[in-house]
């Protein structure tokens, strides 16, 4: 959380974490194109040839007035291939909110149980607690044939009591649930932490 007291902006970031192609870049898509342009950036987007993300994905979207302050939201996604794991650590940095976006084909079991741990690890690295952030649990990719249920998942990957939405990111299913859900829960401890 950042506050320009010049500009009464409340600047907020929310990064989307997960294992490589499980939708984190297609959530912001999403959002991007079904807000207000004048309410919402440029999708800023670096990516490989291959058109996945290399470093990450960038949007911003102003949300109205909170108090005397304009809130800013800044959306990032987090390269999901392994070895950009240090660019993965540098995003997190300053988070004020994660949304964990799991994959939820059965094969893919393993990469978000991977994708956890190592959250729960860059998070430590950067002062942050995987229990204690404002976090979201997406369930993406619902409708494959081959898709885990939500509850197994969770308990499969150890999800904890993390607030968790089913989600089809590629038809917008989910996606704007997750982002309420992850921004309304920013708010909160922000307001307890200003109280």
């Amino acid at each position: 959380m950042y506050i320009n007291w010049s500009r009464r902006e409340l600047n907020l970031k929310i990064v989307y974490y997960g294992p490589s192609l499980s939708g984190k870049t297609t959530n912001l898509e999403v959002i991007h194109k079904n807000v207000d342009p004048s309410r919402c950036s440029e999708l800023v987007s670096l990516k490989t040839h291959e058109d996945r993300t290399l470093f990450f994905d960038f949007i911003q979207l102003d949300l109205g007035q909170v108090g005397t302050l304009t809130p800013k939201i800044h959306l990032y996604t987090v390269p999901g291939q392994s070895y950009y794991e240090s660019s993965r650590k540098i995003v997190l940095k300053g988070a004020d909110g994660v949304v964990f976006v799991a994959d939820s084909s059965a094969e893919r079991l393993d990469y978000n149980l991977q994708a956890w741990n190592e959250l729960a690890i860059h998070l430590t690295e950067n002062n942050l607690s995987i229990e204690t952030i404002p976090l979201v649990i997406q369930f993406n990719k619902q409708d494959l044939p081959n898709a885990l249920p939500s509850e197994i998942l969770r308990k499969s990957i150890g999800l904890n009591n993390h607030l968790g939405i089913k989600a089809i990111a590629i038809q917008g299913i989910g996606v704007f649930e997750t982002l309420k859900a992850i921004t309304s829960s920013v708010f909160a401890q922000i307001q307890n932490e200003l109280n």
